[in-house]
């Protein structure tokens, strides 16, 4: 076999690399990373022993090209490469060639990787045939890549005249992100659970079973929550579902890490979906519960070494809950900026490729981090990870923070009882503001306090109060305070204490702080964020009625078919689509009227705030 290995280049970026780079530093491994040019100051490149640079920006010019990374892994001198997830890791070419190079791959054979790897392959390989022709009668129907994963090229159709439309988007965004644009379409299960099995095998013959995941809180067909072991399985479901997966590893020769997933129907039948030769983002939860590290367990198993007869045994319940850039209530719209500030209690394990003061650009996937909690009990351990979130510290582009800690507390998912329909039923809900009443306040005397030394403190006349201005999450709100004898005063409520990280305000006999801190107009008060208004708004900061603005940098992938200046077009239908974080994101008409304004075209590169379109609403429009 390959013996010991003694360097490692990790094909992949962000907090997987970062992950991979944690244990091979423990185990004594020298770590080479490969970075793009909007990453040439990621974490992931910082944090390596060595680093070489991919010329361009976007995966298609870096983290999919093998030949620039195998090239990459001989000039450092690696021994040995790890793929990750996503990019390149279920590329059979890839593997091959990394082979081809004398290097070690941290991975199963290529032919394992060809076999399964595309799902229109494992799905014959199991004994299931993809839909050929679709009718009334098979919808919905579930469009998906059949390389790579994430949600990314995946489309559910429940209407046969979208099938079209669906099927050229699935592909246009799978080939971006995997340099495949095969996909296939299967029948969707309606309120079933997305369930797996970790498996891990070496090269003389033994593959373990380590255990189930569920993975149904998903949005756009991409994880968000994931716990292990899945709660309320019949045992004779979860030992059915382990046997398949170990009899699909038996059945290609499986070598490393992998997972086959599953969908439960409600009739608590299993459904095979797929099988992924790679290490999966959730592994951590498997990790936590068989007090295991998957990632050093890969390293051995590729120098040749067995593994034990029997897993070790597990304990407790671990849950993940992956924390985005992205603004739930608007579509899931991914969101670019500084992360100045990204911390979480102690207690849980955060996996990250961020530090304080990255950028979040908008070429890669908007995940900032896993949080994981691992307890005795799930109780405990939903407790344990909704507490933390709660907490953390997170300073900077809008995320999907209060979205986990309320899907955490959702009674669905307390009680198990979730389905992989559960944001289709409950997102609106869940992401309704609660909205701090008194954190507009707080922010106005930190920022009172930072100003009045100096100058602009007590002064012993009378005067109006001071109104600062901020907007909450889609409301705009106003402030007033006072600077007297006595310090700073706000109506109705006791100022304690304020100065410009901490305020403490009484109200009703209840004392409560505000951690505050500022970055030009955004202002973050515990865990609510604002942006301060100016004084005196800019009287030319207007726009034509029915302007569409682009919502995030990003490029403009598909204008529709024949659209033009002054067609007719009706709200809610697409104008055009923006790639942005490796995802296609649909612009639609905000009324029913006239195009009167185009500016969009295929190619171009376009900031948040940019003009698109304008639609000049039809008098019937205006008048409702």
């Amino acid at each position: 076999m390959s013996g010991s290995i003694v360097s490692v280049l990790v094909a992949n970026r962000g907090e997987i690399a970062c992950r991979i780079f944690r244990t091979c530093r423990e185990s004594g491994i020298r770590t080479v990373a490969v970075h793009s040019d909007a990453d040439e100051n990621a974490l992931h490149a910082r944090v390596a022993d060595a680093t070489v640079r991919l010329p361009g920006a976007t995966p298609t010019e870096t983290y999919l090209r093998g030949e620039l990374i195998v090239k990459a892994a001989v000039a450092a001198g690696a021994d040995a490469v790890h793929p990750g997830y996503g990019f390149l890791s279920e590329n059979a070419d890839f593997a091959r060639a990394v082979l081809d190079a004398g290097l070690v791959w941290i991975g199963p054979p290529p032919e394992a990787i060809e076999a399964m790897a595309s799902k229109t392959r494992a799905k014959h390989l199991m004994g299931i045939a993809p839909l050929e022709h679709v009718t009334e009668a098979d919808l919905p129907v579930l469009v998906k890549a059949a390389a790579g994963g994430g949600g990314r090229g995946m489309r559910v159709v429940r209407q046969l005249a979208d099938l079209e439309g669906e099927l050229t988007a699935a592909r246009a965004e799978a080939l971006s992100a995997f340099g495949d644009g095969e996909v296939f379409v299967e029948p969707y299960v309606e309120g079933g659970r997305h369930v797996e099995v970790q498996i891990l095998a070496d090269t003389h013959g033994t593959v373990w079973a380590l255990g189930t995941r569920d993975c149904s809180l998903q949005r756009r067909h991409q994880k968000v929550i994931e716990e292990s072991p899945a709660p309320g399985l019949a045992d004779e479901l979860t030992d059915e579902i382990s046997e398949l997966a170990v009899q699909a590893a038996r059945a290609v020769d499986y070598v490393g890490a992998g997972t086959v997933e599953f969908l439960i129907s409600p009739d608590g039948r299993a459904h095979f979906l797929e099988m992924n030769t790679r290490l999966q983002v959730e592994h951590p939860v498997t990790e936590a519960v068989f007090g295991i590290d998957l990632v050093a367990l890969q390293l051995r198993i590729a120098e040749g070494a067995p593994l034990e007869n029997d897993p070790p045994r597990a304990r407790g319940h671990a849950i993940e809950a992956r924390l985005y850039a992205e603004d739930p209530s608007h579509d899931w719209t991914p969101q670019t900026g500084t992360l100045h500030r990204l911390a979480v209690p102690e207690g849980v394990r955060l996996d990250t490729g961020y530090t304080d003061g990255d950028d979040i650009g908008v070429h890669y996937d908007p995940m900032l981090a896993k949080v994981v909690a691992h307890a005795p009990t799930r109780a405990e351990a939903l407790r344990r990870l909704s507490g933390a979130l709660e907490r953390a510290t997170i300073h900077g582009p809008l995320t999907n923070r209060d979205l986990l800690v309320r899907s955490l507390r959702h009674k669905e998912f307390a009680t198990a009882h979730m389905d992989t329909g559960f944001y289709g039923r409950h997102l609106t809900d869940l992401t309704q503001p609660v909205p701090d009443p008194h954190a507009p306040l707080a922010a106005a005397l930190a920022d009172a306090h930072g100003r009045s030394r100096f100058g602009g403190g007590w002064r012993n006349v009378p005067s109006q109060p001071q109104v600062k201005r901020y907007v909450m999450g889609d409301t705009e709100c106003e402030v007033q305070y006072r600077h007297t004898r006595q310090g700073l005063s706000a109506d109705g409520v006791h100022v304690v204490h304020a100065d410009a990280g901490l305020v403490v305000l009484e109200v009703d006999g209840v004392r409560r702080k505000f951690e505050v801190a500022r970055y030009g107009d955004q202002v973050h008060v515990n865990a609510t964020a604002l942006t301060a208004l100016p004084r005196f708004p800019d009287p030319t900061a207007q726009l034509a009625p029915g302007s569409l603005l682009a919502p995030m940098p990003g490029t403009v992938v598909r204008v529709a078919e024949g659209l033009a200046v002054g067609a007719a077009v009706t709200a809610g239908e697409p104008l055009l689509w923006l790639e942005a974080m490796k995802m296609e994101h649909k612009i639609t008409a905000p009324v029913t009227g006239t195009l009167t304004a185009l500016r969009a075209v295929t190619g171009q590169q376009v900031e948040p705030g940019m003009l698109l379109a304008v639609v000049q609403p039809s008098h019937d429009e205006g008048a409702a």
